[in-house]
């Protein structure tokens, strides 16, 4: 039995008895027999893998069947003895040589699959780089962890294997090991096992507690504040798993996620340290940080960030905004900064109802009643209108009452703006409806 393939242009000019001529477009009925396609998308197979049932898959969409749930045999239904996928080789050179055969129809050979990493295969590396790494061996840890990438890079297939059987862990010890040491000894392999960790997030909680060491985080932050942008970016993620009490206990920390911020090393990097950032100044413990970030210039570096930011940085850095307005000093510094109103209105209702949310929330801290002249600025910039719109488009119950009491502030103060021209709301701002 055998099931019909359309091809609608041929590629190629075929004879059969009789000459065609070029550049004529035939319609080609080719047969592809039954036992090349899978029975679960029906495509030809790539990857043929028998199961303990004796029916043979394309590898991708049996794992994705088992992967979603189920434990039985899309084509007996009888439930599944073992997982465990042997490739079907016979099946497999048949197809490339039935691809091979009809070639002069434009069908691609399919390549020979490498065979996946197998559980076993993982936890013998990651037992032999933990050995090396308490043995000292550099050399032979970079040699093992640059092994465990190459499979990544093969598959998605095996990266998920690499991760179930435990590398994350395995990694996080030998990168805690040779932080000890000096790091520009060991500055190969820590960035080496730095960049294999990135893609194994989220850790574990035991990866995070290995990795929580001062020496291992101080590691992190010498990479952050080096020149290679990829070793930096992968740092600042690494960080961005860390705990906040692991954070705060180590020197440099705060430095150098506001300098990678101030110079925008990249979208990710940037994410991953305004979300360490407000992580650290959302905590129980925020006083000292946000007294040093302060201090470190951050509420101008946010201001300036926010003015032409993405979406996703421009809401970290509004939320870390306004965590700063709760301290004394972050307060003061937002007043005091010229571009506080201006670029804090200009992203209402421009980016997300998230950045809406953040930005009210620091306005309703930088114009408190008393602010008699903040609040006439800000008239003049035009928020009243914007907060009148952001109301009747709705928002979270805390974000209506602070724009409400905003409201109320500001048009104590209307007449007082009354002399600006009313052009000027709008004059150097986006309108964002």
């Amino acid at each position: 039995m055998v099931l019909s393939w359309t091809r609608g242009r041929v590629f190629r000019r075929a004879r059969k008895g009789k000459e065609l001529s070029s550049g004529s477009d035939l319609e080609i009925e080719i047969a592809i027999p039954t036992h090349f396609r899978c029975p679960v998308t029906l495509d030809m197979m790539k990857d043929p893998v028998t199961m303990s049932t004796g029916i043979t898959y394309d590898r991708d969409s049996i794992e994705k069947w088992i992967e979603s749930g189920n434990r039985t045999c899309p084509v007996t239904k009888t439930e599944l003895n073992s997982f465990e996928m042997i490739p079907n080789h016979s099946i497999r050179r048949m197809i490339q040589d039935w691809c091979v055969e009809h070639r002069s129809y434009g069908i691609e050979r399919i390549p020979t699959p490498r065979i996946p990493v197998s559980p076993y295969e993982v936890a013998d590396t990651c037992t032999k780089i933990l050995s090396a790494a308490q043995n000292g061996d550099e050399n032979k840890c970079v040699e093992l962890v640059r092994k465990i990438k190459a499979w990544g890079k093969e598959s998605e297939r095996n990266k998920r294997c690499i991760v179930v059987n435990g590398a994350a862990l395995a990694l996080a010890n030998a990168f805690n090991i040779f932080s000890r040491g000096v790091v520009e000894k060991n500055v190969v392999v820590l960035d080496e096992i730095l960049g294999a960790l990135t893609w194994m997030r989220p850790l574990s909680e035991d990866g995070r507690s290995v990795l929580g060491s001062v020496s291992s985080i101080g590691c992190m932050v010498w990479f952050m504040n080096g020149k290679q942008l990829a070793t930096r970016q992968n740092a600042a993620l690494l960080l961005k798993e860390m705990r906040v009490e692991a954070l705060v206990k180590c020197e440099g920390v705060l430095e150098a996620l506001v300098n990678m911020v101030k110079e925008a090393v990249g979208s990710a990097s940037s994410k991953a340290c305004l979300s360490t950032i407000f992580k650290l100044v959302n905590s129980s413990n925020r006083g000292r940080s946000c007294e040093r970030l302060v201090e470190l210039g951050l509420v101008s570096v946010l201001l300036e960030v926010v003015v032409d930011a993405e979406k996703g940085v421009c809401e970290k850095a509004l939320g870390v905004l306004d965590c700063l307005c709760d301290s004394k000093q972050g307060l003061q510094m937002a007043k005091s900064n010229a571009l506080t109103l201006p670029v804090v209105i200009k992203k209402l209702l421009r980016v997300s109802e998230l950045s809406s949310s953040f930005a009210v929330s620091v306005l309703w801290k930088v114009c408190d009643k008393t602010e008699e002249e903040m609040l006439v600025e800000a008239l003049q910039i035009g928020v009243f209108h914007k907060l009148l719109v952001l109301l009747q488009v709705g928002c979270a119950e805390g974000t209506k009452e602070k724009a409400t009491e905003l409201l109320k502030s500001l048009n104590g103060c209307r007449s007082k703006a009354e002399c600006v021209d009313s052009s000027f709301d709008f004059k150097h701002l986006k309108k964002p409806f």
